[in-house]
């Protein structure tokens, strides 16, 4: 007697190709994603001149990951400790930009803004896309690139010229509309 599965099979299809694409994508991580990312990042340094330390974090096989690391400064912030003439320094990490290989072979990149130790918290790391092996080309990585250096910058330069809420401040009688209150 033969069941009617409706589209029961479509879906273990659809779930069987899935594990195969795992599979592929994690083989694909060492042979083309890991030395592509590697090749173009090294390049951008050497181009660029923007000191940086490539890191490769492979302890954990299939769920490996390449940072682009900043690395960290004296921020030129100090603390006075009470009742001394001491001052600790407050040290800055100037950002990173992560490619880190997902359980299914995809990879996730990420950017990690700057931050001063003892100055606030940290951000969370800002995921930009996922990509599959084949997506993932030189032209990506140097758009990546730029995403990174644009959020730096930014934070680097951060102040209010452009205020983020509509209104947020308005002495009163100007800068608006004529019978607004």
């Amino acid at each position: 007697m033969a069941l009617d599965l409706g589209t029961l099979v479509s879906k273990a299809n659809d779930y069987k190709r899935i594990l195969e694409n795992t599979h592929d994508y994690r083989k694909k991580w060492d042979k083309k994603m890991k030395p592509t990312i590697l090749k173009t990042l090294k390049e951008i340094l050497k181009q660029t001149g923007i000191e940086g330390k490539i890191n490769e974090q492979d302890n954990i096989e299939n769920l490996e990951a390449i940072v682009l690391d900043l690395g960290r400064s004296v921020s030129g912030i100090s603390e006075n400790l009470e009742d001394t003439d001491i001052k600790r320094a407050m040290i800055k990490s100037n950002g990173s930009l992560i490619y880190q290989q997902l359980f299914n072979g995809k990879v996730m990149i990420m950017t990690v803004s700057p931050y001063i130790e003892g100055y606030g918290d940290p951000k969370p790391p800002k995921p930009l896309e996922i990509l599959r092996p084949e997506e993932l080309t030189e032209g990506f990585i140097i758009r990546h690139m730029e995403v990174f250096l644009n959020e730096i910058t930014q934070w680097e330069d951060y102040d209010d010229d452009e205020p983020t809420q509509k209104n947020a401040f308005n002495p009163i009688g100007f800068n608006r509309p004529p019978g607004e209150e």
